[in-house]
């Protein structure tokens, strides 16, 4: 089964979403925090690892190897469903094995974001044991945004971490319910998604017919309120 993540920062949205049996986990990113008001990192983010016991990705945002280690340790250590997110390569485009290896030795979970090769993940495994637990994030989304086709890059990275039982795929930066199915049929492990996209996620059964009728009932009703006459 593909497990669906909430892709949130928002207490109020985490609150919510938490109560969904569909929902197992959340991630985060220092974007989605400044969207959501936070003003002190730690403190917001400890706040958000005590509203549920599923897992939560808060990511570093030091760019060089030595600050992200110790923000790393540091995240670790706000919550026993904490795991550190880390950029696969930092601003200059240099992979940093270090970080991912130096944390993963502590037995800190991991997850590793802005993935968009198999190449990138195999790198990830080289560099990594069993001793904690490791997600790897593969940007599906801004591949496709950028005329790319995300599925053969993620399946190779699904077969390349076969004999990996502590590491996962994860399909982020999702953008219609649709990729859901499509992550399922993959089976890749684990899709990030907005909270919008997964209410509509939890419609789907919907006929081609019914789809039909609502789509032109909607249209009447905008008509109506508009008053168009012709």
């Amino acid at each position: 089964m593909t497990e669906i993540f909430c892709d949130i920062a928002d207490k109020n949205l985490i609150k919510k979403f938490n109560k969904k049996k569909i929902v197992k986990g959340f991630t985060t990113n220092p974007s989605l925090m400044r969207k959501a008001g936070a003003k002190d990192y730690k403190t917001y983010s400890q706040k958000l690892l005590k509203i549920t016991k599923k897992p939560v990705s808060c990511e570093v945002f030091s760019d060089d190897e030595k600050n992200m280690i110790l923000q790393g340790i540091e995240i670790s250590k706000w919550g026993k469903n904490v795991f550190v997110k880390v950029p696969v390569c930092n601003s200059k485009g240099k992979f940093m094995g270090k970080v991912i290896s130096t944390l993963n030795n502590k037995k800190i979970n991991l997850n590793i974001t802005a993935v968009y090769t198999h190449k990138q993940t195999q790198q990830i495994l080289r560099v990594i044991n069993n001793k904690s637990k490791i997600i790897i994030s593969m940007f599906a989304g801004r591949m496709a945004d950028a005329g790319k086709d995300p599925i053969p890059e993620i399946k190779k990275s699904i077969n390349f971490k076969k004999n990996f039982k502590n590491v996962k795929i994860l399909w982020a930066s999702t953008r219609e319910p649709y990729n859901f199915l499509q992550a399922k049929k993959i089976k890749c492990d684990i899709i990030t998604v907005p909270p919008g996209i997964i209410e509509k996620i939890e419609k789907f059964g919907k006929s081609f017919n019914k789809l039909t009728t609502d789509t032109v009932k909607g249209f009447l009703v905008d008509s109506k309120k508009s008053n168009f006459k012709i």
